[in-house]
């Protein structure tokens, strides 16, 4: 799904990023300036770049100071070079082409678009490009093992990127970072994750880099909440014009990473690092709740049954995934709101999602299961969602609403929702027909039938019922498929 390709586009730092923090550090105590002048020596400010050795020469030091700080020794000589924005601009578009091939790159995108993260049509592969190219000032290479620093930034500007962007040079070093972010596939929410780990460990270290000498580091400043740096970030011309989703997306691997990294090594500190390389966490559930992290829960296997038969011989399947707890608030954030979306995703508990493709139209079924952790809260979430689902299709008609199911009709197929216990299933952009044999297949109770004259049913869903026997969930609806709540 997006949110991983977004996690590769990720892996290399902003340099307003890093500039955010260190103001943020100063804002917290004046710490940082006082780092800067204990141990950080800058050189003086120039209106141009330095010299390849002298950039170097930088780099070296730079490494010896991040390996003081995380305790990760320099195992190999590490390879260090000057490139050109437009050499830059050529790795990026190299390394987006061996990370997902054009059709899984396509496939990302509309999974986005489908899940209504994204506009029609919308250019992925040219904003993801243009992101980087645009303000990227180095980055390390896990496959050639080396570090390239940008050739048009004055060096006293670069320290920073040097310790984010060496940490993850001397991780590779220990953990072979890109052969362990990829053990999380086919998980894409493991896979985040894991990005996750590698940028927050990497902030949390070039953050300790920022205050050598002070004899203070990350855990002595304050609690803060990192998503108030969200809206500068997006200030930066391209991100401007992005999607709000792609904004968080892009973020999430380094706020949400450090304020994991804080946690969890706030009482280890970082001879505590291997530990999370040796048991990474398992979903982005974790690194939103480190809590989480420390008591080992895990989420269970969600499954979805094959559609392809019932849709027919001209569709096929163009994505399935996990969207894990993040990018659920992502969802109900695009809809609802931030302060709805995540209280309502914190009660994720496991997920899975299926995309279909017409293939001489492009329409699109989209497939959603997602487990809560509570029936109450699958209750709130099918009121919320079925709220979301409405703004998501502007255009709609019959709408029939149940307790627990809720359709109407788009220009294009139909939409559906259905709560059963604790889960909920989504379907857009197919038949009745094929939402029948859905549930049949994973063995729900038969949804409400619509009237003969869906133009007779109220828009508004009723809220008072009263229950009758033989029910097996919060939300009414018997074993055997006959509805177990009377209207009023």
């Amino acid at each position: 799904m997006l949110s991983n390709d977004m996690a590769s586009l990720s892996k290399r730092p902003l340099s307003p990023l890093c500039a955010l923090f260190l103001c943020l550090i100063v804002f917290f105590g004046g710490i940082a300036v006082r780092a800067q002048e204990a141990s950080v020596t800058p050189l003086p400010a120039a209106p141009k770049a330095g010299t390849q050795a002298d950039f170097i020469a930088a780099a070296d030091e730079v490494l010896n100071q991040m390996s003081e700080i995380t305790g990760l020794k320099l195992r190999a000589p590490l390879k260090k070079s000057l490139r050109s924005r437009e050499e830059i601009r050529a790795f990026v578009i190299k390394q987006m082409n061996e990370e997902k091939n054009p059709a899984e790159r396509y496939a990302d995108a509309r999974s986005a678009e489908a899940l209504g993260l994204l506009p029609k049509g919308f250019d992925l592969d040219s904003l993801m490009v243009n992101v980087l190219t645009e303000q990227v000032e180095g980055l390390y290479d896990p496959k050639t093992r080396e570090f390239y620093i940008a050739d048009w930034s004055p060096l006293a500007d670069q320290r920073m990127v040097m310790a984010h962007e060496l940490t993850h040079a001397l991780e590779d070093q220990h953990f072979q970072i890109e052969a362990w972010v990829k053990a999380a596939r086919p998980n894409e929410d493991a896979e985040l994750a894991r990005d996750a780990v590698l940028e927050g460990s990497a902030m949390a270290a070039m953050v300790d880099y920022l205050m050598l000498g002070t004899g203070r580091s990350l855990k002595d400043l304050p609690d803060f909440d990192p998503g108030i740096l969200i809206g500068d970030l997006g200030s930066t011309p391209t991100l401007q014009k992005a999607p709000p989703f792609i904004k968080d997306a892009l973020i999430f691997p380094y706020l949400g990473g450090l304020n994991f990294t804080a946690a969890v090594l706030k009482d280890t500190g970082w001879p505590g690092l291997p530990a999370l390389f040796e048991k990474p966490p398992v979903s982005t559930q974790q690194i939103l709740h480190p809590a989480l992290y420390r008591s080992g829960k895990t989420p269970p296997n969600v499954t979805l049954p094959q559609l392809e038969k019932l849709l027919g011989a001209n569709w096929s399947k163009l994505d399935e995934n996990a969207l894990g707890e993040f990018g659920w608030k992502e969802v109900l954030k695009q809809f609802l709101g931030e302060d709805r979306a995540k209280p309502m995703a914190a009660a994720w508990d496991g997920d899975r999602y299926v995309l279909y493709e017409q293939k001489q139209n492009k329409k699109l079924v989209l497939m959603t299961r997602l487990q809560l952790d509570s029936e109450e809260h699958a209750a709130r979430f099918f009121g919320q969602y079925s709220e979301a689902l409405e703004k998501k299709h502007s255009q709609r008609s019959n709408l029939f609403r149940r307790p627990a199911f809720f359709s109407f009709d788009t220009p294009e197929s139909g939409v559906f929702l259905d709560c059963f216990n604790k889960e909920c299933v989504t379907l857009e952009g197919a038949t009745r027909g094929v939402f029948d044999g859905l549930t049949k297949a994973l063995g729900w109770p038969s949804a409400p039938q619509p009237p003969e004259r869906p133009g007779a049913v109220s828009e508004k869903t009723a809220t008072v019922f009263r229950r009758t026997e033989n029910v097996n969930s919060s939300f009414g609806r018997a074993k055997d498929g006959v509805e177990s709540l009377s209207w009023f």
